[in-house]
C-alpha cells in the first residue's frame, strides 16, 4: 500500500485550492473529521464491505459534530467512496502545512510539566516567535515527566529547556 502522505497530498492540495475563501472554517471541520477518522473502530467499520458509503458518511458526520458545508460534505463523500478514510488525519496535517506556509506560520507544540496560564503562554509565544523567526500556532500538552520547564517542538526543531533535559546533560557530563 502506498504511504499515507502520498495518498493524502492530492486531497490536501485540492481542498486547499478549493477553500481559499474560508481556510479557517475548512481547517476546523477538517480537523474534526481527522480526529474521528483516527479511531481504529471507525476504520474497521469503514472497511467492512457490508457497510455502505452513506452509512460511513452518517457515522463520521454524526460523531464529528461539525456543520459541514456542501463542499465539506462532498469532500467527505469523495474520501469515503475512494476508500481513503484512513488518510484523513494526514490530509488534515498537510492542509494545515499548506495554510501555515501561506501565512508564514508554523505549528508548535509546547510540552509543559504544569498548566500554563494564558498570560504566560502569550509571553512565551512572543519569545518563541522571536526565537524561531515566524508566527507560531501554539498548542500545549502536559508532560509530568519533564519535572519543570518546557519543551517546544516546531516542525523538526526542538527547544528543550526542561529540568529533565538539564539533568540528562549533567548526567552525561558527570559520566564522561
Amino acid at each position: 500500500m502506498a504511504e499515507l502522505a502520498t495518498i493524502a497530498r492530492p486531497y490536501a492540495e485540492a481542498l486547499y485550492k478549493a477553500s481559499q475563501a474560508d481556510l479557517n472554517g475548512t481547517s476546523q471541520w477538517l480537523d474534526a473529521l481527522a480526529a474521528v477518522a483516527g479511531n481504529e473502530q471507525l476504520l474497521q467499520f469503514a472497511d467492512n464491505p457490508k457497510v455502505t458509503s452513506q452509512q460511513v458518511f452518517d457515522v463520521i458526520a454524526g460523531v464529528a459534530k461539525v456543520d459541514l458545508s456542501p463542499a465539506g460534505a462532498n469532500f467527505l463523500r469523495t474520501v469515503i467512496e475512494n476508500g481513503r478514510v484512513q488518510a484523513l488525519p494526514e490530509v488534515a496535517s498537510q492542509f494545515r502545512a499548506l495554510k501555515n506556509a501561506q501565512a508564514g506560520a508554523s505549528d508548535a507544540v509546547v510540552y509543559s510539566a504544569f498548566p500554563i496560564a494564558a498570560d504566560q503562554l502569550a509571553a512565551l509565544a512572543r519569545k518563541l516567535e522571536t526565537r524561531f523567526g515566524r508566527k507560531l500556532n501554539l498548542s500545549v500538552q502536559e508532560d509530568a515527566a519533564l519535572i519543570g520547564g518546557v519543551r517546544v517542538v516546531v516542525g523538526d526543531e526542538v527547544l528543550d529547556t526542561s529540568v529533565r533535559a538539564r539533568l540528562e546533560q549533567m548526567k552525561v557530563a558527570l559520566t564522561a
